[in-house]
């Protein structure tokens, strides 16, 4: 799969959520501030988790239509992934 620029720039914006908490814990900001940027950046992570399966069961249907395959299967391991990672 090819990841776009979308996606990469979208794990660089996390990238600086988590680096953004790190220098909270390091100026002492309170644990209630802090958990609350933990829980946007998890946040933020599941959903790139979501754009990338979705993007690439995208890809995977069109390809399996075209060449005349069943996608029952894609769909499952599609869902299969996003269950697992939660």
């Amino acid at each position: 799969m090819e990841y776009n620029q979308q996606v990469k720039n979208r794990l660089r914006r996390i990238e600086g959520q988590i680096k953004g908490v790190l220098s909270m814990m390091e100026q002492g900001k309170d644990c209630r501030d802090v958990v609350t940027q933990l829980a946007a950046s998890r946040n933020a992570i599941d959903r790139a988790m979501g754009v990338i399966v979705s993007t690439n069961l995208e890809h995977c249907v069109r390809e399996s239509i075209k060449n005349g395959e069943d996608t029952e299967n894609l769909v499952k391991e599609a869902v299969n992934l996003l269950v697992k990672s939660r």
